[in-house]
């Protein structure tokens, strides 16, 4: 009789047990400041929206999708242009919570990371507008733009300067050493090499002669007078 009722109080309490497994599995909490979409697997997200508190649902068929409905700061950098084409990088700090009653249809639409999918984008396009600065920050970039300038002028006349001072320092020694190299020469060769620049130079004069016609040529020792009629 005693094993009968222990039997029967084992069986009860794995029935108790099982049901408080399915009673468990069937309740989802919604936190405060949240809100939840059902996704039910033969008739896909539901319109309604459940509120805060402890929800029924049905297990394996229902999953609650839980959303933080409160106000969240986000920071979105972006990078914008102003009149003059200088790019600017703005960092925009906003406060962003989702609709409520829209929730089914940003789920369906576009999932639970809908801030990392809209939000960038959303505040890209609103960025791009032109920016203007107020007139000293304006002075200042073209002063400082104009002083670059300067010196990237001032440093390229003190190259070209350094570049001729060493042109003109090669072509000295050039000089110089074709000096040395001539007198050289002539301190070797003696009276030859004069001459030879003399014979050089009257070839030379000979041939320019030869090229002009108003020029006639006589065999040496004759005079002109003798080519004229007697």
């Amino acid at each position: 009789m005693a094993a009968k009722v222990f039997e029967s109080i084992g069986k009860f309490g794995l029935a108790l047990a099982v049901a408080g497994g399915v009673v468990n599995s069937a309740l989802y909490n919604v936190d405060a400041g949240h809100r939840a979409v059902i996704f039910d697997r033969f008739r896909g997200v539901q319109d309604i929206v459940v509120g805060e508190g402890t929800h029924f649902l049905i297990p394996w068929v229902q999953k609650p999708i839980i959303f933080d409905c409160r106000s969240r700061p986000r920071n979105v950098p972006v990078i914008t242009g102003s009149k003059d084409l200088q790019n600017v990088n703005i960092t925009l700090r906003i406060l962003f919570r989702p609709v409520a009653s829209q929730l089914p249809r940003i789920y369906t639409s576009i999932g639970e990371d809908y801030d990392e999918r809209v939000l960038p984008s959303i505040t890209t396009e609103i960025l791009k507008t032109h920016l203007t600065f107020g007139k000293e920050f304006t002075e200042a970039v073209e002063a400082k733009q104009v002083a670059q300038q300067e010196a990237e002028r001032a440093r390229f006349v003190v190259e070209k300067a350094e570049q001729q001072k060493k042109a003109a320092i090669i072509s000295a020694e050039g000089d110089s050493k074709a000096a040395e190299l001539i007198a050289n020469s002539l301190a070797t060769a003696g009276d030859g090499l004069i001459e030879l620049r003399k014979l050089e130079a009257a070839e030379d004069i000979a041939y320019q002669l030869s090229r002009s016609r108003n020029i006639t040529y006589l065999p040496a020792g004759q005079s002109v007078l003798l080519q004229l009629p007697q």
